[in-house]
């Protein structure tokens, strides 16, 4: 392989280097750690500005406490699942740069993720610089990286794979001098409060010296790679991921791999071959150099961008290979736009991260902005921009809290699917797929990508030694040999980069990054909008009366149902389904004494996973209602509809078509019910395995079916109690709000 020649921000960080301005003959100004943010490729709507930040003098670490919850190993690939009751506290060390060191200098404890964060805001300077462009810095600001196995923090689960004790979670950079690289015009702007350094790096630029990196040719790598699991581990691994699915425990869960090796050459020079050969819009380079930590990713997908209160998140989740010429990429595009198993994978991702962005959200305003196919050098992959306007109240740090880590790399529903992770990959995932960034916690302005094509590096002694992760999304309607080969297609850019492939490896061909638009699926347009509240006291909790009251199942959807009840006006109350208080309030006595007092004029089962007797209160609801005593209009939806049959008797099978997970599915009704009297047939989006069969009471008529005669809808003869099995929430479900419309219109009987 020939060296390279390089210019922008990588070019400039590098003069720099050799400048004494950053790095290690930069410790007069602060830390030699480095921090560059890189946006690289054709200049698009992803690709617009980079940052390299200044010396440092203040940092945050945070480490593998411990005395972390021990509970009983879960065993999500049956449904088994225990649910921490209590966050753990999180402690994070604050460092100052004195005298060449690392110096400890306080503790912050925080209730997670979002609240450290938040906390942050009081040890940083107010500054004010004018940064042209949008979601830039406009003052000092905080960057660098997050592990995912902050997860121990975001999600109500134990992990079984702890990472070590100390192990380094997070380490974060207060940032007061900085450099904006302008994609579009070349140009670089300097900003800070340290004027001795600001004038210098101006002196540099105003030289009109040629901004360019050599790098040399890259050396050999004779040290061999080591890969967690083989192929076939891989393929029998996806084939329990998919018996479980069938089984209705979850709906898609991304699985991971890992090499690693020993690496020849420094973390930086890996990041220089990267971003040449691989140029990804969320490019990062983080080092910490005493904690021997270097990460290097060119990774193509946000996690998540707040500007002037806007949030915006961009899933991918659908990958073809590149085609041979122009003529085959285009044809490698409409494969994937046209492949159910990739829609499907998407739209589920798409739910997903609308009811993630709800959680933080004015209710409303939440919805898919645009829809494209982005290309990248080795694969096509397909993105959907949500937004939504954080709500008063929230920062983006409680943003980043809600929504991390990204559902692309989790799967739904993402609780279940976390347990999952933990139980069927090798090793705990450290900094893959967790997030590098920044956040300016006085505008709330941030950006936070998502770790995939990514190195993490540790330094032992003189020699640095890697490890990079890949994997894909599992559904029902995954290959299993094309979900090892798409492992591989997506490490082979950073794996060639670190010399454990030759450069000759290609099981992929190249082209350049390009951006096609496809029209977005469904818009939800709400005014008027009630609210959401999420009741953690039911029984005395007496926001619940004349409010709909929804059962969250653990579900990844809940708060999109939410979401449009809320938006077509009403008031909502959610109670977790599956906690130790509701199976304190689903015990007959207490259950009828709960209603009765608390009088919701609307109850909805929601969905979930595993099967209704998971869910002891949606269980107690289901049969009291069957009873008469419930006068309050019941829906149940997916899980809800099914705990609605089982209660009248019905059976509950795997579907003998297989299960539909993301998928729009043709709906016969016949007019009854919610329907309004359609009788045409309407596309409605399925996330399930399992299906009520056979006959029951005879006190429900099946009102809706699917090309196959299976049951998607019931009503009562007289009492005001439906079921559907679909999703009506969902961004596939076309006629979805009219249905969920008409359940409301359903008056209480007093």
């Amino acid at each position: 392989m020939r060296g390279l020649k390089l210019s922008g921000v990588n070019a400039f960080a590098s003069l720099l280097i050799d400048a004494g301005l950053l790095g290690p003959g930069a410790i007069e100004f602060g830390s030699p750690d480095l921090v560059v943010l890189k946006s690289g490729g054709p200049t698009t709507h992803l690709a617009q500005n980079s940052i390299v930040c200044g010396p440092t003098n203040i940092r945050i670490v945070i480490r593998q406490p411990k005395d972390m919850p021990v509970t009983k190993p879960n065993n999500a690939l049956e449904g088994k699942l225990e649910l921490l009751e209590k966050t753990p506290i999180l402690f994070a060390e604050v460092e100052e740069w004195k005298h060449g060191c690392w110096y400890h200098s306080d503790i912050i404890s925080a209730t997670g993720l979002g609240d450290l964060l938040n906390r942050l805001k009081d040890i940083t300077p107010e500054l004010n610089f004018q940064t042209e462009s949008t979601c830039l810095p406009k003052g000092a600001f905080w960057a660098g990286s997050v592990a995912y196995d902050m997860i121990q923090w975001t999600q109500p689960i134990a992990l079984t794979k702890k990472p070590d004790d100390n192990t380094v979670l997070a380490v974060l950079w207060l940032v007061e001098d900085f450099i904006i690289h302008n994609n579009a015009t070349d140009n670089f702007s300097v900003f800070g409060s340290n004027e001795i350094w600001t004038e210098s790096v101006n002196s540099i630029l105003s030289d009109n010296r040629e901004i360019r990196l050599e790098l040399a040719e890259q050396p050999k790598n004779n040290n061999p790679e080591n890969s967690s699991i083989n192929d076939q581990q891989h393929l029998d691994t996806i084939g329990q991921i998919t018996d479980s699915i069938a089984k209705g425990m979850f709906y898609q869960i991304n699985f991971g791999r890992f090499w690693c090796g020993e690496l020849v050459e420094h973390p930086l020079d890996i990041f220089h071959r990267l971003t040449a050969a691989n140029p990804a819009p969320f490019s990062a380079y983080i080092e910490a150099v005493d904690l021997g930590l270097a990460i290097v990713s060119s990774s193509p997908e946000t996690l998540l961008r707040c500007d002037k209160g806007i949030l915006f998140t961009a899933p991918i989740k659908g990958t073809v290979t590149r085609g041979a010429d122009k003529s085959a990429d285009l044809a490698m595009i409409d494969t994937m736009i046209a492949d159910v198993k990739e829609r499907s994978e998407h739209r589920m991702l798409v739910d997903l991260m609308r009811n993630d962005l709800t959680r933080i959200s004015d209710v409303g305003t939440v919805n898919v902005s645009r829809f494209d196919v982005e290309s990248y050098a080795n694969v096509h992959h397909l993105v959907s921009h949500i937004t939504g306007k954080l709500s008063v109240g929230y920062t983006s740090n409680d943003a980043l809290d809600a929504i991390f880590p990204g559902g692309s790399i989790t799967g739904c529903p993402r609780t279940m699917v976390s347990a999952a992770i933990d139980q069927i990959e090798a090793t705990n995932r450290s900094f893959w797929t967790g997030s590098v960034g920044w956040f300016d916690p006085f505008t709330n302005d941030c950006s936070w990508n998502i770790l995939i094509r990514t190195l993490e590096a540790h330094k032992r002694g003189r020699s640095w030694s890697g490890v990079v992760g890949a994997g894909g999304g599992i559904t029902i309607r995954s290959l299993p040999e094309m979900e090892v080969a798409e492992a591989v297609w997506k490490s082979q850019a950073i794996r060639k980069a670190c010399g454990w492939l030759e450069p000759e490896f290609n099981v992929t061909n190249s082209g350049a990054l390009d951006v096609t638009k496809l029209p977005i699926e469904n818009k939800f347009n709400f005014s008027h909008c009630g609210a959401i509240n999420t009741v953690t006291d039911p029984e005395n909790d007496y926001g619940i009366t004349n409010s709909v009251l929804i059962i969250d199942n653990l579900d990844s959807f809940t708060l999109n149902i939410a979401n449009v009840v809320a938006g077509l006006g009403y008031e909502v109350c959610i109670v977790n389904g599956r906690d130790k208080i509701s199976e304190h309030c689903a015990i007959a006595s207490n259950l009828t004494k709960f209603l009765n007092n608390k009088s919701p004029s609307h109850i909805i089962l929601g969905p979930g996973p595993g099967v209704p007797e998971d869910s002891k209160l949606t269980m107690a609801i289901a049969k009291l209602a069957l009873t008469g005593e419930l006068k309050i209009p019941l829906l149940g939806i997916c899980l809800g509809h099914q705990a609605i049959g089982i209660a009248d008797g019905y059976d509950l099978i795997q579907d003998p078509n297989g299960a539909v997970h993301g998928t729009p599915v043709v709906c016969q009704s016949d007019g009854s019910g919610l329907f309004h009297g359609d009788k045409i047939n309407q596309l409605y989006v399925r996330y399930n395995s399992l299906v009520i069969a056979g006959n029951g009471s005879g006190e429900f008529s099946t009102n809706s079916v699917d090309e196959h005669g299976s049951i998607m809808g019931l009503r009562h003869h007289s009492q005001p109690i439906h079921g559907v099995q679909f999703h009506p929430e969902s961004i596939g479900s076309k006629n979805g709000i009219e249905l969920i419309k008409a359940f409301l219109s359903l008056k209480t009987d007093a």
